[in-house]
Order: C-alpha cells, then structure tokens, then sequence
C-alpha cells in the first residue's frame, strides 16, 4: 500500500492485510527501516504457477528519507535440504542518491477514446541501481555479404534491479492507484538532488 507521511503502523498492518507470513515479513522490514520515517510504501502478494505447484511470494517497497528498500519472500515446499517447507525473506537498503532509473510502463485499453486520469489496467515499475545488470551479446557483422571476418560481439547492458507488475484484473484497481503512487514518489525523491 502505498502512502506518504505515513507510519510504522500503517506499513505493518498493510503487511497483515496481505496475509502472507506477516510475523516474519513484518520483522525483516523493520529491522531494514530502523528508526526512520517512512514517506511511501507499496506491499505486493503475488501467486505464480510453477508447474504443478502453486507458489507465493511477497514484496514490499519501502521509501524513507534517505534510502529505498526492498524486501522480498518466497516460501519454498520441504526439499532435499529441509523436510519441512520454508520460507526465505531478503532486505536490501539502497540508498535515495543510487538509484539511476524508476520507468513506470502503462497498459492503457482503448488507447484513442484515453481522457487523462484513467486508471491503466496494467502498471509496470522498473527501479534500477546497478546491483544487477543484463547483458544481451551477439555476433557483430559488418555490411558486407561475403565477409568472413570475425568482428567480435556487440550487445546492450540494461539495469534491471527490481520489476514489479500490478494489474487491475489480478490486484484490484487500488493496488495499480498504489503502485503509481509509490513510483510517483519514489521519482519525485530521486530527482531531488540534495540526497
């Protein structure tokens, strides 16, 4: 859920509301988050299909004064290195000054009857760092057809940290209003650049 000015609490029953190992989710967050105020938050659940098992995951999007956090929790059936399911949760603190990217990509139906306002049916929000980078190759040629020559590789290096999808069919209109709202903020913080 995502709110400015708002409180541990409202993070933390948000966490509660999304139903997913809150206890766990709840700690992880705020042990990141420490004393800080928060600005803005956004909590994700999201449920994947991996081949015959249904799997859940959660992220939550936590923006202070000084850093963006991240925290992200999948659970996992028993395997061979545990025989009872699991659960594994990750926090990572970035701070406001590092993040080069916040892309918002809009799925709007009916393109030409759009009136400014209405809710996109899908929100995709990329933030990048430069903690993971993905690096498309291949060969490189030149203009000439019957070239032989070996003229080594070219490619794109593309930020691509974080990636979180919302859409109005599968998270409900005020999970997209959220998502918009958090990156609003999140933009608007990283192009203050006094941090």
């Amino acid at each position: 859920m995502a709110k400015t000015s708002t409180t541990t609490q409202g993070l933390r029953a948000a966490i509660e509301r999304s139903g997913y190992y809150p206890a766990l989710v709840a700690e992880a967050v705020e042990a990141a988050v420490g004393g800080e105020p928060i600005r803005s938050y956004l909590v994700h659940q999201e449920t994947t299909f991996d081949q015959n098992e249904v799997r859940r995951h959660v992220t939550v999007l936590v923006l202070t004064d000084n850093r963006f956090i991240v925290s992200h929790t999948d659970e996992q059936a028993a395997d061979s290195t545990s025989p009872t399911p699991y659960a594994t949760t990750s926090t990572e603190s970035v701070k406001i000054g590092r993040i080069s990217s916040v892309v918002v990509s809009r799925v709007v139906a009916n393109p030409e009857s759009y009136k400014p306002g209405t809710l996109p049916r899908e929100v995709v929000l990329t933030i990048g760092w430069g903690a993971v980078s993905r690096i498309d190759l291949e060969p490189a040629a030149c203009g000439d057809p019957n070239c032989e020559a070996d003229h080594g590789y070219t490619g794109n290096s593309t930020a691509d940290d974080l990636s979180l999808r919302v859409s109005e069919a599968g998270d409900g209109p005020e999970t997209v209003r959220e998502a918009l709202a958090f990156a609003q903020c999140l933009s608007e913080a990283t192009a203050d650049t006094t941090r």
